[in-house]
């Protein structure tokens, strides 16, 4: 990987070349504050940098703002980005992560916990390549139908942008195991499923799949507006949330709302057809008192949770419609 470092203390600097440069293979460059490294990346426009290792606390510019400069960049929308922080206080977190990072370090930070997260960032970054080279590879292969090869997976978590207090999925793993138990106090996590989204994603070209799931993304952070949250998209058809500060939600009640919102709202396709997506919720589960396994494994209750609630609403408009038939 060819990775940025960006950090006002040349010691902190010198550490990670030390060990990057001397215990991996991946190359690094450096900068000591948000403008050098905005300069550093446009010097390097032909040869793109990976991913970047930000410090929170710059003068200036912090690395929040200069994560969420690096995040408005075509090149770098989805680039890993690893904070390196020596608050541990969670509003500096949750900021991080709203900006765009995908994970973060504490200082003074152990060699090994900073290796197994580079790790964590090279898979990332790998995964980006291998995504990349299918959406090039869907231009060129076609079926025995004229159709082009779809690209966009519909049961992987996708990167969806432009959408307050939406993060990767992955960042949403990062976010849940970093935090301590204390922290987990009175959160909750809750999912919404779309409902007929095999319907959609079968139907619509990757633009029109992907915007779709933007416009119901954007609905769902507008109904959730002046609640402490954070989502993520983690594929088939399902939004993963985390809220906080005590507040129990009643997930039923708020997919109502973004259903009435979802219904007011003139979707079309691209044919100018009109769509009209809608979505149940399932269970809110709490997370406090849980290990980081269980708090991962919670995360996969709401998922499923989701799911179930729309595979049930099937079911009872199958079985309304089928009352009094017979085969």
């Amino acid at each position: 990987m060819k990775i940025l470092a960006v950090d006002d203390d040349p010691i902190i600097l010198e550490l990670l070349s030390h060990f990057i440069e001397g215990m991996t293979d991946h190359t690094l460059v450096t900068a000591e504050c948000a403008a050098d490294a905005l300069q550093v990346i446009k010097d390097n426009a032909r040869a793109p940098f990976d991913s970047f290792l930000l410090d929170i606390q710059m003068p200036v510019t912090d690395g929040i703002e200069l994560a969420s400069q690096i995040r408005s960049m075509k090149q770098y929308i989805e680039a890993p980005i690893l904070m390196l922080t020596a608050m541990s206080e969670k509003s500096y977190i949750d900021a991080a992560f709203s900006a765009g990072a995908t994970d973060y370090v504490t200082k003074p930070f152990e060699m090994t916990e900073l290796k197994a997260r580079l790790s964590l960032v090279e898979r990332a970054v790998e995964g980006l390549a291998t995504r990349t080279s299918k959406i090039f590879a869907a231009k060129a292969v076609t079926h025995h139908n004229g159709k082009p090869e779809r690209a966009v997976q519909l049961h992987e978590p996708m990167a969806i942008h432009d959408v307050n207090n939406l993060i990767e999925f992955m960042a949403l793993e990062n976010y849940v195991q970093q935090l301590s138990r204390s922290d987990l106090f009175g959160s909750i996590c809750f999912a919404f499923n779309i409902r007929d989204v095999e319907h959609f994603h079968g139907s619509m070209s990757n633009f029109e799949f992907c915007s779709m799931l933007s416009d119901v993304g954007e609905i769902i952070s507008d109904t959730l507006d002046g609640c402490q949250f954070l989502m993520s998209y983690a594929g088939g058809g399902t939004f993963v949330c985390i809220t906080e500060s005590g507040w129990r939600p009643d997930p039923r009640l708020l997919a109502n709302d973004i259903n009435i919102s979802l219904a007011k709202t003139e979707l079309f396709d691209n044919r100018g057809e009109h769509i009209n997506p809608r979505i149940c919720a399932g269970k809110a589960v709490r997370l406090m008192w849980k290990t980081n396994s269980s708090v991962m494994d919670a995360l996969s209750e709401a998922h499923v949770s989701a799911e179930e609630a729309t595979a049930n609403y099937q079911k009872v408009q199958n079985d309304f419609w089928n009352v009094g038939r017979t085969a």
